[in-house]
């Protein structure tokens, strides 16, 4: 297993991914506009399910806004409720939507 990789097209689309030999496991789905990172979708493969990987996609997404000054906007539920549940960790990334 690898770690967290970032992909992103010159439109600000991206995914933070985890591969598995040549198999991505795990992937969260965002889009970066100006300084916002809109977190929109995390998936796991069935198979990889219940190691953690969504975590630490969460993890690796969060340390990339912090590097590059950027709020979240996590419209993706699993992303949400990991703000909610650890606002310790995220609160200072945190953009709520009014």
């Amino acid at each position: 297993m690898e770690g967290v990789q970032l992909k992103q097209n010159e439109n600000g689309e991206g995914t933070f991914y985890i591969m598995e030999g040549k198999k991505q496991v795990g992937e969260l789905v965002v889009g970066i506009e100006g300084k916002i990172l809109t977190a929109y979708h995390t998936e796991v493969s069935p198979e990889a399910e219940g190691k953690g990987l969504a975590k630490q996609l969460v993890a690796a997404m969060a340390e990339y806004a912090k590097e590059n000054q950027l709020q979240v906007i996590p419209r993706c539920s699993y992303v949400h409720a990991q703000f909610k549940r650890h606002p310790q960790e995220y609160n200072d990334l945190w953009k709520k939507e009014e």
